[in-house]
């Protein structure tokens, strides 16, 4: 079997949470024995935003984490489809693809009989929905969308002939717990600033409850402004910038408990869709705090996996609760990384992925319009 991937990067994860995913999935692909083939643009920003930063240094360091993994980098003026999908199976598409490569991968697909999925993994469908209804998915199979309430739209306005929930997990292969690390620090928080969708609820959350209680930690991140580092100078956390996501389980690892605040328009347009990042925590045994989400799909047992706190003052309880009492903080990551591991890895990503391939009998191409 050959899958043929066009996403962003899987080279680069700087202030690209995708990646994680990606590498995960084609991992898993690879390991059970499936040729994969994954193109990224050859000017993908955030490739070039880590270059920029960081310079070559982290790309060498993914190669070595990923023995494994490549990628093909191309030019959209040159590439020829014919020979990047030539035996072809399967070939997922992601929608921070281009329309235009959207379309054309979509008129390929229309006089060839692999089968063509599109990737949704973002917020877009809700909080830009014009941007969404313009790409060109009448010679796709059908759609993955990384929640419900995504899958729902695309079957409403018609954008796709069929859809399937396929969220995101851990790739537990990387993700794990780390033994030999002293916890020694309180409290780590590994996510992006971004642009002030979450700004008032990484305050309510995790700046003034770190203040408050004298907490000593760390963040770690890209995309932060003057005034929120200025706050968190006011904490005992350090700000140590971003962190390759290979690296993420040793951070873990010496920390007592981290917390999750999801971004605004996932708390208030996609409910059921925690993003990737408490996924990696449970997988890697450490405690965690959310902030308030309301898991539709039953995901998790908030209360169980890991605590929720509905404002700032049930953070600093919940984080007094973990700091005092290391017998519940364990019990927490005990039953967190259990549920992780019984349905939520790549390799429960994969079978489901593989599922829905087989389920696509090869047939004629065809269109979603009459």
């Amino acid at each position: 079997m050959r899958v043929v991937m066009f996403y962003h990067s899987l080279v680069s994860d700087w202030n690209h949470g995708n990646a994680h995913f990606l590498r995960g999935v084609a991992s898993e692909l690879l390991a059970r024995g499936v040729e994969v083939a994954v193109y990224e643009p050859h000017d993908a920003w955030s490739v070039s935003s880590l270059l920029a930063e960081q310079g070559s240094g982290p790309v060498d360091a993914f190669h070595r984490a990923y023995p494994s993994l490549r990628s093909e980098r191309y030019d959209p003026a040159t590439l020829d489809l014919d020979a990047a999908l030539d035996g072809a199976d399967l070939v997922l598409v992601h929608e921070w693809n281009s329309h235009s490569l959207v379309a054309r991968i979509g008129l390929h697909r229309r006089d060839h009989d692999y089968r063509l999925l599109f990737h949704d993994t973002h917020h877009r469908a809700v909080s830009d929905e014009d941007a969404m209804a313009a790409y060109d998915l009448r010679y796709y199979d059908g759609v993955l969308a990384f929640g419900d309430v995504i899958r729902h739209m695309y079957e409403a306005r018609g954008w796709a002939a069929q859809a399937w929930t396929w969220h995101e997990a851990a790739d537990t292969r990387v993700f794990h717990p780390i033994d030999g690390i002293e916890r020694a620090h309180d409290l780590v928080w590994i996510g992006n600033w971004g642009d002030d969708e979450r700004t008032a609820e990484l305050h309510e959350f995790l700046v003034d409850p770190a203040r408050d209680l004298a907490l000593e930690g760390t963040v770690h991140g890209v995309r932060y402004p003057a005034d929120a580092l200025a706050a968190l100078g006011e904490t005992g956390l350090r700000f140590a910038g971003w962190l390759p996501n290979f690296a993420v389980p040793r951070v873990f690892a010496a920390h007592r408990f981290t917390v999750h605040v999801p971004r605004g328009p996932y708390v208030r347009s996609l409910p059921g869709i925690p993003t990737i990042r408490p996924f990696e925590a449970l997988a890697c045994g450490i405690p965690l705090i959310s902030a308030p989400w309301d898991d539709v799909e039953g995901l998790f047992r908030p209360g169980i996996d890991f605590l929720v706190a509905a404002n700032g003052a049930g953070m600093r309880r919940h984080m007094r609760d973990l700091l005092h009492d290391p017998g519940m903080a364990a019990e927490l990551a005990v039953r967190g990384r259990e549920r992780l591991l019984s349905r939520h890895t790549c390799s429960h990503r994969v079978d489901e992925l593989l599922r829905i391939h087989a389920s696509l009998a090869p047939a004629a191409p065809r269109s979603i319009h009459a």
